[in-house]
């Protein structure tokens, strides 16, 4: 016969002592029931949110939602971006943000007559701009020809010191505040390509299919005299093989470790390298211009 036993009888019973002693780790009210929390607002933290935002976010930085805003920023003297104090504390402008301010802000006001970027999400700012930026590319091109025709120069050297000097400023600030705001390389290198595709494919493309057109309905045919344009191109198809293994070269954890910053020599190499393949290329393309080097 099995004898079935309750399981409680083998445990000790628990005394009121234990017991005591077992709720005092239970949560319970005290003698003061009532709790007074108050949040204060720390402009620090505030700031470097910020911050944070702004380097993260471009759109929040180039966006605007209406024209008394863009205004307003354009006739108002701000600091720069690239000394500003990690402290978080608002940096007054400088002597030279003053300087650069008087003298660009005729541009500046004439840019804020474009439309916001909030009016139909974005695109009337889009045409308008590029509309801009095409009259003052325009506008850019015929000063130089003028200026290298008041000074002697050929249309040749014109168009590769001048011409294109102006008409890539504006890609590069593109690219300098690309460089600043995302974390890769993508968008201001990918900046400097585009713009040279849309210049070559499209730009040459659209302008010489207009000209054949036009002298084809004429009755003549459409011929133009390449002149020193293979040695041109084919040297920059050299130089550009050059800066494209030298930013391959970058990545490497010991140089640099990526296409752009890594230590201050290294930058200073890389970019003083860059600005010496220009000044080459302007110097032999000027010197094949007026035959004092043989071209093809």
């Amino acid at each position: 016969m099995v004898i079935l036993r309750d399981s409680n009888e083998n445990k000790p019973l628990v005394g009121a002592e234990e017991e005591e002693v077992a709720k005092m780790g239970c949560p319970s009210l005290g003698e003061h029931t009532q709790l007074e929390v108050i949040i204060e607002e720390s402009y620090e933290f505030k700031s470097t949110v910020d911050k944070l935002i702004k380097k993260t976010n471009l759109a929040l930085v180039v966006g605007s939602s209406s024209w008394r805003e863009q205004f307003v920023s354009a006739v108002t003297v701000s600091a720069g971006d690239d000394d500003e104090e990690e402290s978080g504390e608002e940096r007054l402008p400088s002597c030279f943000d003053y300087i650069m301010h008087f003298l660009t802000v005729f541009w500046k006001v004439l840019f804020a007559f474009v439309p916001p970027t909030e009016y139909w999400n974005g695109w009337a700012c889009f045409f308008v701009s590029i509309s801009l930026i095409g009259v003052l590319t325009a506008v850019t091109g015929d000063l130089a020809s003028h200026f290298g025709c008041t000074v002697g120069l050929k249309d040749s050297v014109t168009a590769v010191v001048f011409v294109a000097l102006g008409t890539s400023v504006p890609d590069t600030f593109a690219s300098k505040v690309a460089a600043i705001q995302d974390q890769y390389a993508d968008a201001s290198i990918g900046n400097v390509t585009g713009s040279n595709a849309v210049n070559v494919f499209l730009g040459i493309g659209v302008a010489w299919t207009i000209a054949a057109v036009a002298w084809r309905s004429q009755g003549k045919p459409f011929k133009v005299d390449p002149g020193s344009l293979a040695f041109s191109v084919t040297l920059f198809t050299i130089l550009a093989v050059v800066c494209v293994i030298t930013l391959l070269y970058r990545r490497r954890a010991s140089v640099a470790g990526g296409e752009l910053g890594g230590p201050r020599t290294c930058k200073l190499v890389t970019s003083l390298t860059f600005v010496s393949l220009w000044l080459v290329y302007i110097l032999l393309a000027s010197l094949e211009a007026y035959c004092h080097i043989p071209g093809f």
